[in-house]
């Protein structure tokens, strides 16, 4: 079931915010196209908020070591991730960002 996350405006392009839906930690991402995007907020290399990571294009960089993930699979695009963050479905019904925590869009 999607759950009310932020507003359209709350997010400029280029900017990740961390929330939780329904228990599981997720980070909010608009890319630098206005699209939104919701992954697993954890880095599978260091376990560390990918929400504060730096979001280049459709891309978010792991502040700690510099993995960087593509925000619409999830995929690990450069080292030292290897594994795969979830996605999951983001929708946006006039001005609400909804995410589904329970629809996994990627094969991770």
């Amino acid at each position: 079931m999607s759950e009310h996350v932020c507003a359209v405006g709350d997010l400029a392009p280029g900017e990740a915010m961390r929330t939780e839906v329904d228990g599981v930690a997720v980070a909010v991402v608009r890319d630098e196209a206005g699209g939104y995007h919701a992954i697993g907020d954890a880095c599978t290399h260091g376990n560390v908020s990918l929400s504060d990571g730096e979001v280049e294009g459709a891309t978010i960089e792991c502040w700690l070591h510099g993995s960087t993930f593509d925000l619409r699979t999830g995929r690990p695009l450069s080292l030292p991730a290897t594994k795969p963050v979830p996605v999951y479905l983001v929708t946006v019904e006039g001005e609400a960002v909804l995410v589904d925590a329970t629809t996994v869009t990627n094969d991770q």
